[in-house]
């Protein structure tokens, strides 16, 4: 008899973080619960997503285009060996192939969706009606877009067959209003994210931020993040000690150059970290901000900058959109997406009372001990994983 359940976690690609940080939370909670875990992802890009480690031991299929793809997806149902596969995202690459092995095998198969996936392409406005000579050439021009696994075409196909999972879990209530599940929340490691390892002036110090006071960002700058918002923000203050600091910067576009050329003169960029020294990086904060604007994309998401913020303590910045509210309680502080003289409003206020400030981050980080940490994603998945 086995003495461990295994899960398998399928990535539709371990090239970027879209959808392995997911996984990497996930597996951390079902370790909790003392399964084996694997990840398995195909890998689209040239290298495995910089913040994998040896330590992880993912399995890596290379990806490619229909139809060689299909020969890739033969050497990864090969590889799938748990008593339940887990698949990250309604993407053919994950979703689909999970229904694929849980044809033949009988092998339950949960589903995560932590994004709307449909939603970067227009969402319910999408639909494909092509005639039938662009079909053909979609399919068969070497550069057709219907070889291209994730098309929204195949991501629709995938969200039809969301009920033929054995079971769902959601982040937001976006997306569990839209496919149902489990509410399992995005789980932070607030053993170590917990600001008593930490010294904040010996943080700032070591990335040379001492003489500044830091309004900080822990991710990848997008136009829908709204760092433009805190920015323009920074203009109407207009005091040079103030910065915002960008860590890692973005891995998908030059959209942070963009944002180095404007407004260089407020931003400190620092580079990518390993995952364990990011909560030194979030010590070294005044704030935290998360100016998210309001789109349909960020109405399905669950920033994981929040947590960040949360578990460290930190007067935590946001915006009125999706769950953000809900996650916050009345712990952080929110102004209206968009609004940059709101921004700069509450810039000051915090800055002017630093002291009721931090101590609305401490409760902040009790909130996430007991609503978002590992152990609650744990608790969850235990309840979903025993009715499979």
């Amino acid at each position: 008899m086995k003495e461990k359940l295994k899960i398998s976690l399928l990535v539709w690609n371990l090239s970027t973080n879209d959808g392995f940080i997911r996984a990497y939370l996930l597996k951390k909670a079902l370790l909790k619960l003392d399964y084996e875990v694997q990840i398995i992802g195909f890998l689209f890009g040239k290298e495995l997503y910089k913040a994998i480690s040896v330590e992880d031991r993912v399995y890596s299929v290379t990806g490619s285009t229909y139809p060689e793809f299909f020969k890739s997806i033969s050497k990864i149902l090969k590889i799938i060996d748990g008593d339940i596969i887990y698949a990250i995202k309604p993407q053919p690459a994950s979703f689909g192939v999970a229904l694929l092995k849980k044809l033949y095998s009988k092998t339950p198969v949960i589903l995560d969706i932590d994004d709307w996936e449909l939603s970067w392409y227009g969402g319910d406005k999408w639909h494909y009606h092509p005639t039938l000579k662009q079909l053909a050439r979609d399919l068969l021009k070497k550069d057709g877009v219907l070889r291209s696994p994730n098309h929204p075409l195949y991501l629709k196909w995938m969200e039809g067959l969301v009920s033929q999972a054995n079971a769902v879990t959601v982040h937001t209530s976006f997306l569990q209003e839209r496919f149902g599940g489990e509410f399992v929340p995005n789980g932070k490691d607030t053993t170590l994210f917990d600001p008593a390892r930490y010294d904040s002036e010996e943080s700032r110090s070591r990335y040379g931020l001492s003489e500044y006071r830091i309004l900080m960002f822990p991710g990848a700058p997008r136009p829908y993040k709204g760092l433009e918002d805190v920015l323009i923000a920074l203009d109407k203050i207009n005091q040079p000690d103030l910065k915002l600091v960008i860590v890692g910067g973005s891995p998908y576009d030059d959209y942070d150059r963009q944002l180095q050329e404007q407004w260089g003169h407020w931003i400190i960029k620092l580079p990518n970290y390993p995952a364990d020294i990011m909560p030194d990086l979030v010590a070294a904060a005044h704030i935290v901000v998360v100016p998210q604007r309001d789109t349909p994309e960020t109405r399905a998401q669950f920033p994981l900058k929040l947590t960040d913020g949360m578990a460290m303590a930190k007067p935590v910045l946001s915006t009125r959109v999706g769950d953000i509210p809900k996650i916050l309680g009345e712990t952080g502080y929110l102004v209206e997406p968009g609004c940059p003289e709101q921004i700069a409003e509450q810039i000051q206020l915090i800055f002017q009372n630093l002291e009721s400030a931090n101590q609305q981050g401490v409760k902040a980080r009790e909130r996430c001990v007991e609503n978002y940490s590992i152990e609650a994603m744990a608790s969850v998945l235990k309840s979903v994983i025993a009715r499979l």
